[in-house]
């Protein structure tokens, strides 16, 4: 299980850690995707951060601060459950894909890191 927590959490630190990097250079995608869901531009930079925090937060609790990598994990759930909210309510569904992942990720960080954490490990 141990093994399964540290592989997700790399991919979920490593996921939120590049698109937080793209939301702060204002990639074009990342622009794109803004518009068509609603969300205004001025967003961009504090939902970046967000990310990176959660990205931060992931590293922190692989490397021995359990707690903050739980509470990191359960605000990116929380951050995606409203992105896939978004595209839902645009009526964006072409690339909910992408949020979707994003979500999963976050949800089985979660769960793995509080049964490692349940595990006393």
């Amino acid at each position: 299980m141990f093994a399964a927590y540290v592989a997700v959490t790399i991919a979920t630190t490593v996921s939120n850690a590049f698109i937080a990097v793209a939301d702060l250079a204002r990639a074009r995608f990342v622009l794109a995707n803004m518009s068509e869901v609603g969300v205004p531009r001025s967003w961009l930079a504090p939902l970046g951060l967000l990310k990176a925090a959660g990205a931060t937060g992931l590293l922190l609790g692989l490397l021995g601060v359990r707690p903050l990598g739980i509470a990191a994990a359960a605000g990116l759930v929380v951050f995606f459950t409203g992105a896939v909210i978004t595209h839902v309510r645009a009526r964006v569904l072409h690339n909910i894909a992408y949020p979707g992942a994003f979500l999963a990720l976050a949800v089985a960080s979660l769960a793995l890191a509080s049964a490692v954490a349940g595990e006393g490990r």
